[in-house]
């Protein structure tokens, strides 16, 4: 049996959960800890076209990582990462000179594979260690991944990798690859496993690779905790245990929970990492995980429709992830057209000359209960509730545009108002048209406060009374705890409706009654 090494890769890897912003005394201190951990490998990150930052775990050139790494441990070798992608001028790369990294490990995706040969070729005549990782391994046919091991063979790299991109491979198309690998790899180049978790295959991956008793040596990539986008990755302190265990390796435990309790709880606690539905919904339907963390962050979709939104990503699209695509598709799921004239002109009667009391589902529905009883006896308005349904206020309708939301509503006997996104129910009173009460701006494209306000703002509408809208906050500000958002960008969704809240008010008399971020102008 070849020997097993471990590669740890948390601030590269993991640096994808908070922009690589660990710290300079965190980089410092993982260094430091990982040294004690006994593995063999040690990945300090990026190495980019940036400007440098000593916060970041990315780096505009080799020189600028040595003031991390003072004090090499000679049984560590440490290296950074390229990506072909967007690759560093080779004549940014030093030649080698023992001072800094001493292996550079180089990740392409299948369409790069000329341009990534001709680089890796570069590196290694300055003198690094290389390691040559397949991006998206499983994209390649059996023929193509043959021909592009032997095409890499020329180069007699230091390793290669099978990298389960998308979390998607499991243990028989594993078995597969490395099977092809190790049978047309060069016998002295180590065969390299990076694992994504989407799918809870890396542990058992890892373990199959162990194993398989290879002659060859192997090398198993793995970080803190499992920090890593979305669901992470294999965690190392679970992996060097099992080593342990049934190895008779020595790897310390000790030093990766430290790194875990020091360095990684803040950032953990900030942007969870782990399996969820969303990740797993993504390697189902083989999609950039990107995918999963937009839509999910959208806080709108139940699973089932997750799941056919993704679906309808084009496939020459799906594994290649772009924000400007993710909501482009997201519109089309949300936006078919549907006829919404007849249920407008009945609200529109029953809404005329009227009062309405919005009941938005924030705190302040509950922490200033006496001042919208005093609202509703002085005002006698329509109430109407948005996306929930306060059960000591007797309302008249709900309104929801939010499928996820309304999953928990559509058995209320009270009148409901939904648009035509949300789908697959037959129970509600009244439909809209999505596309005709969107918001332009696409972080709160289906906000359904502000759809609401939309849709009543051409009405003859006496004074709108809001309650409830609180506003987006870090903290939970719901009445409800089973509603409460986990946002990005708060500061950037409140300055979105406050200006929509801005425009509306110029064509109807809006008045909030409750505490509130937004302000209705002069």
């Amino acid at each position: 049996m070849g020997k097993v090494y471990l590669l740890d890769c948390t601030l590269r890897d993991g640096g994808y959960v908070n922009d690589w912003q660990f710290g300079k005394d965190a980089i410092i201190g993982t260094t430091q800890k990982i040294a004690k951990t006994g593995i063999e490998f040690f990945e300090i990150g990026f190495i980019k076209n940036c400007k440098y930052n000593e916060n970041r775990a990315v780096f505009p050139n080799v020189q600028t990582i040595e003031p991390f790494i003072k004090n090499k441990s000679n049984s560590l070798k440490y290296v950074g990462m390229i990506d072909c992608g967007d690759p560093v001028p080779i004549e940014n790369i030093i030649d080698f000179d023992g001072k800094s990294i001493d292996g550079i490990r180089v990740i392409f995706k299948k369409d790069k594979r000329d341009f990534a040969f001709d680089y890796c070729k570069k590196i290694q005549d300055k003198g690094y260690l290389l390691f040559v990782q397949f991006v998206g391994t499983d994209s390649y046919t059996d023929v193509e991944f043959v021909e592009t091991i032997n095409r890499f063979n020329q180069l007699n790299p230091y390793a290669m990798s099978i990298v389960d991109t998308f979390g998607t491979i499991k243990r028989k198309a594993f078995l597969r690859m490395v099977y092809l690998a190790d049978n047309n790899m060069k016998p002295e180049i180590i065969l390299g496993y990076h694992a994504h978790n989407n799918l809870q295959q890396a542990f058992g991956n890892a373990e199959t690779l162990v194993e398989l008793n290879l002659k060859r040596d192997v090398c198993i990539d793995a970080c803190v905790f499992g920090m890593g986008r979305g669901a992470g990755n294999l965690n190392l302190e679970l992996f060097a245990d099992y080593m342990n265990e049934n190895y008779d390796t020595n790897y310390k435990i000790e030093p990766m929970l430290e790194i875990m309790d020091d360095y990684l709880q803040e950032s953990y606690n900030k942007r969870f990492w782990g399996y969820c539905l969303p990740y797993y919904l993504s390697a189902t339907n083989n999609c950039h995980p990107n995918y999963a963390i937009y839509y999910a962050e959208k806080q709108t979709l139940t699973e089932k429709s997750f799941n056919e939104l993704l679906k309808l990503i084009p496939s020459e699209n799906k594994r290649t992830y772009s924000k400007e695509l993710a909501e482009k598709y997201y519109i089309d799921y949300m936006s078919t057209f549907y006829d919404d004239h007849i249920d407008v002109n009945k609200l529109i009667k029953e809404f005329y000359d009227r009062n309405i009391l919005l009941l938005a589902p924030g705190n302040s529905i509950n922490e200033e209960r006496k001042i919208v009883e005093q609202t509703i006896i002085a005002e006698n308005p329509i109430i109407v509730a948005i996306n929930c349904n306060p059960l000591d206020y007797k309302v008249d309708y709900i309104f929801s545009s939010n499928i996820r939301r309304y999953a928990k509503l559509e058995d209320s006997p009270i009148k409901k108002i939904i648009t035509s996104n949300v789908k697959d129910t037959k129970k509600f009173d009244y439909k809209l048209n999505f596309t005709s009460y969107a918001m332009s701006d696409k972080d709160i494209i289906d906000n359904s406060g502000l759809m609401f306000l939309k849709f009543i703002s051409k009405m003859n509408i006496k004074k709108v009374f809001i309650a409830g809208m609180d506003g987006y906050s870090k903290e939970n500000n719901y009445f409800d705890t089973t509603l409460d958002y986990e946002f990005s960008h708060i500061e950037n969704r409140n300055s979105l409706i406050q200006k929509n809240i801005t425009e509306l008010s110029k064509t109807m008399n809006v008045i909030f009654i409750t505490k509130t971020n937004y302000r209705v102008e002069d």
